[in-house]
């Protein structure tokens, strides 16, 4: 039951809350939607069925076949000027953006520097910048900080783009089509697909690698952590300095505006775009195994709501966007690719930040790494791809965890109480240890530094840690840490 009052009224906020997002988005996009959150209700994994392994020499359709055409579509381009032959699917049309994105300078020098795109094509697609972003929590303080999540992309002018290079360079793209299931041979992986609707017959495609960028909804995303997150780009929110108004030259990296509710610590983020327009996100962190079906539509309703606790104004949706966004922990293993010639990519590998779930930045920053790795994957199946997690994770998926799992009732006020300390803590260390944390670039002997001081300011932090997660997590948290200081000396 919702905090909005009794069972039928839930259920009537959620189909206003369909309605709306029917309005805005139209019927694919809903359909989208119930789609994602009837994935994430059915067991996991939950491959499909499995097509004819192909023979050893068998010839291969393709060199390469990116399953997703989300955000992996910018990698179709990059392998097809190395000279791969690559077609790319998706259940929808490929390269339609339905999440916006925010990025700091690394990542769009990154765009540029991966060939893809010229610095002037870059610059076209940066919407809006930021002097500052600010962080602010429930009862407590706003800490500023610069040089993060500062660029406004304008993700479908991006996609668009992404999707006419694939187009140019002969990129086969097949829109409306979703991978039913694979088998690996000695040279070549068997892939069954079908048009994406019921009763559509499979037909049978094969490469030489498949590439798995199905996010949250591929069998493989058996990431720990899951961060359900709806919203959009609205229009009519109110302008101008306070809390509660949008300043077109801040973004709001993260908020709170209430305690633990519903057994979940939820928090906002807005991002000013085109000038009027606002990107506004509700999301919480959870187990994989907590979120139920519908968690979308509910969040969205939650959304709808309760915007008005967050910003003031005569608020309309004019582009919802959406998502499950996986996380992985590190305290336990890792999603695992199938077979050697398939590869996780993007959020169905989970390997960006469990704390910022920033999945753009990390893809574009390692964009051209993941596109060698993936060249000499075909050459080479099995081979180890060659980028590293971030040090930084190793400490930061705990924090992620624990967050995860928000005690209620009378301490229901406690996390944003650690959030408050763990930010107060940041903000003294100094930006740039700051926004390094965000970033996902802090170093491990200022993050242990960063533990130990918001330990010294709110020593029921060790009674927040234990009660959370198991010994077992405290331990390999521990050994990860120290670990990473050991590299690093």
């Amino acid at each position: 039951m919702s905090a909005g009052g009794a069972p039928g009224s839930a259920a009537r906020e959620i189909d206003a809350a369909r309605g709306r997002v029917r309005e805005a988005g139209g019927e694919a996009l809903l359909a989208r939607l119930e789609h994602l959150d009837a994935v994430r209700a059915a067991p996991a994994p939950r491959p499909g069925p499995s097509p004819r392994p192909p023979d050893r020499g068998a010839t291969a359709d393709y060199d390469v076949v990116v399953a997703g055409g989300g955000l992996s579509l910018l990698l179709a381009p990059l392998l097809a000027s190395a000279g791969l032959r690559v077609a790319v699917l998706d259940r929808a049309r490929i390269g339609a953006a339905h999440r916006e994105w925010n990025a700091g300078t690394a990542e769009v020098a990154a765009l540029s520097a991966s060939g893809l795109f010229t610095r002037d094509e870059i610059e076209r697609l940066v919407i809006a910048r930021y002097v500052e972003g600010l962080c602010r929590w429930h009862g407590g303080g706003t800490y500023p900080v610069r040089g993060v999540l500062d660029h406004a992309i304008d993700a479908a002018g991006l996609l668009a783009a992404a999707r006419a290079r694939a187009e140019a360079l002969g990129v086969t793209l097949l829109d409306g089509h979703a991978l039913l299931g694979h088998a690996e041979g000695p040279d070549a992986v068997a892939l069954a697909v079908a048009e994406a609707q019921p009763g559509a017959a499979p037909r049978a495609l094969s490469a030489r690698l498949l590439v798995d960028a199905r996010g949250a909804a591929s069998p493989y995303a058996t990431a720990d952590l899951l961060c359900p997150t709806v919203g959009g780009v609205l229009t009519g929110l109110s302008e101008g300095d306070g809390e509660r108004r949008i300043r077109p030259d801040v973004g709001e990296i993260l908020a709170t505006t209430e305690d633990v509710e519903e057994g979940r610590q939820h928090l906002w983020e807005a991002f000013p775009g085109r000038p009027g327009e606002t990107t506004v996100y509700l999301f919480y962190y959870a187990r994989s195994g907590d979120v139920g079906p519908g968690a979308l539509l509910s969040l969205y309703a939650r959304f709808f709501r309760l915007l008005s606790r967050y910003k003031e104004g005569d608020a309309r949706l004019v582009r919802p966007t959406f998502g499950f966004i996986p996380g992985w922990s590190r305290l336990s293993a890792a999603p695992r690719a199938p077979g050697r010639r398939v590869r996780l990519v993007g959020d169905a590998a989970a390997r960006h930040s469990p704390l910022t779930f920033c999945g753009f930045g990390a893809n574009v920053r390692e964009l051209a790494a993941t596109a060698a790795d993936l060249a000499r994957a075909v050459r080479e199946p099995g081979a180890r791809a060659t980028a590293r997690d971030a040090p930084v994770h190793s400490g930061t998926g705990a924090l992620a965890a624990l967050m995860a799992k928000p005690v209620g009732g009378a301490r229901a006020g406690e996390m944003n109480a650690l959030l408050d300390t763990a930010f107060a803590v940041l903000h003294a260390m100094g930006n740039d240890a700051y926004a390094a944390l965000l970033r996902d670039e802090m170093q491990p002997a200022d993050f242990v530094r960063f533990l130990r001081e918001t330990a010294a300011r709110r020593p029921e932090v060790y009674r927040e840690v234990v009660s959370a997660l198991p010994l077992r997590a405290i331990g390999r948290w521990g050994a990860g840490l120290a670990r990473e200081l050991y590299r690093a000396r």
